[in-house]
C-alpha cells in the first residue's frame, strides 16, 4: 500500500474503519481479494510475482497492511519481499507480541516498510526505520511511506477527508470513503516531501489517486468492522485505465480461531 487511513473507536457504528490505496506498476502480476485456498480465513489481494500480500484480513480478526519507506540510498536489490511479512503473520499462528518481537530482530533484512498489524480490537504499527513498535489508541492516523502520521500533503488531505466524513455520517457511505482515495489533485511543490527521488518525480507520487503511463493506484480498499464484529471488506481494483474499475465486496463475521 501507498496510502493507509486509519479510524479507531472514532464513528458511532464502526469501531474500525480502514481506508487503503495499493500504488504499483501496472505490469506487476496481482490477483483480486480472494479467501486463500491454502489458508482457512484468511481474505487478501496476492502479489503473483513474490505470493505476499499488501493488505488482508482473518475470520479471526487478525489484520495487516504494509507500506514501503521511501528511501532510495538504503534500497538493496536482494532483500526479503515486504508482502511476505503481511501474508506469513496472516496464515501463521504467532501471537502478535511474538510476530512484533521478531520484526525487532529480523527488521533490518528488508527494505523499508511500515506495518499495521494486529486483530480488530488492538493494532499496533511498526517501522524498520522507526523506533520499536507502538500500541494504536483510538484516534485517526494516516500512513504513506514515511513514518505514522508525517504530515505529507496526501496523508494530511486523506486524515481531514476522513475526519470531517465521519463526523457528519453515521450511516457511513463506503461510495463516500472511495471518493476520498480517488483523490487526484497534486500539491504545491513547496508542499512536497523530499525523498530523494526528484521534483518530477516527488510530483507523480504525490496525489492520493496516483496515475501515469507505467504506474498508479491499482486498488483501493475499504474494511468496516461495526460493534457487533460485522465485517465489510471492499476492493475496487484498476488497470490503467482507472475509469472502469472492478469492485469486489465480501462480508463475514469474526468468529474465534478454533
Amino acid at each position: 500500500m501507498c496510502l493507509i487511513l486509519l479510524s479507531i473507536e472514532s464513528h458511532p457504528v464502526y469501531k474500525l474503519i480502514i481506508a487503503a490505496n495499493r500504488d504499483e506498476f501496472y505490469d506487476r502480476p496481482t490477483s483480486q481479494a480472494a479467501f486463500w485456498d491454502e489458508s482457512t480465513g484468511l481474505l487478501a489481494g496476492r502479489d503473483l510475482r513474490a505470493e505476499g500480500t499488501w493488505f488482508g484480513m482473518t475470520t479471526s480478526g487478525k489484520i495487516a497492511a504494509i507500506t514501503n519507506f521511501r528511501d532510495p540510498p538504503s534500497f538493496k536489490a536482494h532483500a526479503p519481499s515486504r508482502g511476505k511479512l503481511v501474508s506469513d503473520f496472516l496464515s501463521g499462528h504467532v501471537s502478535t507480541p511474538d510476530y512484533l518481537e521478531m520484526l525487532n530482530q529480523k527488521g533490518d533484512e528488508y527494505n523499508g516498510f511500515n506495518l499495521i498489524i494486529g486483530e480488530v480490537n488492538n493494532l499496533n504499527w511498526y517501522s524498520n526505520r522507526g523506533n520499536g513498535w507502538h500500541h494504536l489508541a483510538p484516534k485517526i492516523y494516516g500512513l504513506s511511506n514515511h513514518l505514522l502520521d508525517s504530515p505529507w500533503p496526501k496523508v494530511t488531505a486523506g486524515k481531514d477527508g476522513l475526519r470531517d466524513l465521519l463526523s457528519t455520517q453515521e450511516e457511513l457511505s463506503p461510495e463516500a470513503i472511495f471518493g476520498i482515495l480517488s483523490d487526484r489533485s497534486t500539491p504545491d511543490d513547496n508542499r512536497l516531501p523530499d525523498t530523494g527521488v526528484g521534483l518530477e518525480l516527488e510530483r507523480m507520487l504525490s496525489p492520493i489517486f496516483i496515475i501515469s503511463p507505467g504506474y498508479g493506484t491499482r486498488s483501493s480498499t475499504i474494511l468496516l468492522v461495526d460493534r457487533n464484529d460485522h465485517v465489510m471488506f471492499i476492493e475496487r481494483t484498476f488497470d490503467s485505465t482507472p475509469d472502469h474499475p472492478t469492485t469486489l465486496t465480501y462480508q463475514f463475521r469474526i468468529t474465534a480461531r478454533s
